[in-house]
């Protein structure tokens, strides 16, 4: 394959482009870098996106309770957002970095200095849970204090009238603040879906694709793609296929969301 195949000279020589017939998705697929692109993101998002909704849920109702502290809470919770994602990310890798990090010194710790070498970001089966570890951090301070919100516009008197005619804290959840809360929900999963469907700077800073392509999204592959190997083409193939099924998902979980509202 010469250096033009793809045309990547066209930007810096005025060249006219000329049309390839999909030849930079079907040399991705052929690889099987986009498959697997695809399936790592997916896994991603999924899994990042159920378990900031359960956590932020959970702290939501928490702290919409009358406990003690609840605005000292709110105001250092929102910490972890207000930190740009690249230090964030360095924040991480600290904490990762093997064999002087503090998670590495915390197992060694708990498991008498058994355990010596636990490197979360150097292990293919693990690296991908150590961003998606880094991404709950950072993200589930804004949902909960935008799920928090939704739960104080509820009405006071709807929930006192439930209460008085039997109905226990599970059925309030579940029959009065859940459906109240639908239009909020819907909003703060999609910006969620969104957010890591583009994220990029967790994966530089802490694998950067890696080990072995265990943490290559879409994302991380656009970027190798353009920058990395110089081919223009085949990044924008990459963040084309990406951007259509951020898409697809984002109106998936809309179509879903109002078939249950209705």
């Amino acid at each position: 394959m010469s250096f033009t195949d793809y045309k990547i000279a066209n930007l810096t020589q005025g060249i006219p482009g000329k049309w390839n017939n999909f030849a930079n998705y079907t040399r991705l697929w052929d690889s099987g870098k986009l498959q697997s692109a695809a399936g790592i993101t997916i896994f991603f998002v999924f899994v990042t996106v159920l378990l900031t909704f359960i956590v932020s849920m959970t702290l939501a109702l928490i702290l919409n309770t009358k406990i003690v502290g609840a605005r000292f809470l709110r105001s250092i919770m929102m910490i972890p957002w207000v930190i740009p994602t690249v230090i964030a990310g360095l924040l991480w890798a600290w904490i990762y970095a093997n064999p002087y990090g503090l998670l590495q010194y915390l197992v060694s710790i708990f498991s008498g200095g058994k355990i010596t070498g636990f490197g979360i970001l150097n292990n293919q089966s693990t690296a991908l849970w150590g961003i998606i570890i880094a991404a709950l951090w950072k993200q589930i301070p804004l949902m909960a204090l935008l799920l928090l919100s939704g739960m104080q516009s509820i009405p006071d008197d709807m929930l006192e009238a439930a209460k008085i005619d039997g109905a226990n804290y599970i059925n309030c959840l579940f029959r009065i603040i859940i459906p109240h809360m639908k239009s909020v929900i819907a909003v703060t999963v999609s910006m969620c879906i969104i957010e890591n469907f583009k994220q990029y700077p967790l994966f530089a800073t802490l694998t950067n694709g890696g080990p072995a392509g265990a943490t290559t999204t879409f994302a991380v592959l656009s970027y190798d793609e353009a920058f990395v190997n110089f081919n223009y083409g085949s990044g924008a193939a990459v963040t084309t296929i990406w951007l259509l099924m951020m898409i697809v998902v984002v109106f998936i979980f809309n179509k879903i969301f109002k078939q249950e509202e209705a």
